[in-house]
């Protein structure tokens, strides 16, 4: 049987390249596994980010023929793994395309991204950015504090999107999470580090999902998959069994 697809969905300034690891981890477990570029980052950094068009952009990478040039309605299960901004869009993307997917890991977005919280972060991304630099010093020295010089490396391998940051911040405050959750029917797993400063609705999140369950990381912080790649990866991997157990146990 042909492997998983796995979609990989990278956090707000990064690009796919933050999912070096996981890439390299499930690709030798068989997993067939893609990391996207939204719009505004990485190889896509002269797009303009918007919701449509990161939800385009995911629809592609799930869409698209296997390595092995299978087409993707035939390697069942789908997952799609978002971290922080990609967790808050691949809750969106599920809303909106139920039939497209069979399991969700929504990972460092624990928090719904309204009212004080995301303007006091908005503002603080405003004076970032009217830095000489653009912020791009404190960005890697603040980066440099809570990843190894290998995770560290993997996050500014494809770019750091620093103009990025008002437009998907404002565009992110349109998304409900709470209400699109109400609209998945495929199982979820959340995921957040122990120390993630954005748990802070984590069970809020859960109460309004159907299928869901909560997985949270030991001595990990907010960047669960980088501070904690390997366990982050056998989460990832345990839903992959359980979408292959329930695939099965439909086709019997």
């Amino acid at each position: 049987m042909v492997g998983a697809r796995i979609v990989l969905v990278h956090g707000i300034r990064t690009s796919a390249t933050m999912w070096r690891r996981q890439v390299a981890a499930l690709t030798a477990h068989g997993v067939d596994v893609v990391a996207v570029d939204l719009p505004g980052h990485g190889s896509r950094m002269a797009e303009e980010f918007s919701i449509d068009a990161a939800m385009a952009v995911i629809e592609e990478a799930l869409n698209a023929p296997q390595t092995d040039g299978t087409a993707p309605d035939a390697a069942p299960p789908r997952l799609l793994v978002g971290l922080s901004l990609g967790g808050y869009l691949s809750i969106e993307f599920a809303a909106r395309h139920p039939d497209r997917l069979d399991g969700l890991v929504a990972a460092a977005c624990g928090t719904v991204p309204r009212g004080p919280g995301l303007a006091a972060y908005r503002s603080i991304a405003a004076a970032i950015a009217r830095l000489p630099d653009r912020g791009r010093w404190l960005n890697d020295a603040t980066a440099a504090l809570f990843l190894a010089p290998d995770a560290l490396a993997d996050v500014v391998a494809g770019g750091v999107a620093l103009d990025v940051m008002a437009p998907a911040l404002a565009a992110v405050g349109h998304l409900d999470p709470v209400a699109a959750l109400d609209a998945v029917r495929v199982p979820i797993w959340f995921v957040n580090g122990r120390y993630d400063h954005f748990r802070l609705q984590e069970r809020r999140l859960l109460r309004a999902a159907h299928d869901a369950r909560l997985v949270v990381v030991p001595g990990a912080t907010h960047l669960v998959s980088l501070t904690a790649a390997d366990g982050f990866t056998a989460v990832v991997l345990g839903a992959v069994a359980e979408l292959e157990r329930r695939a099965a146990a439909r086709h019997r």
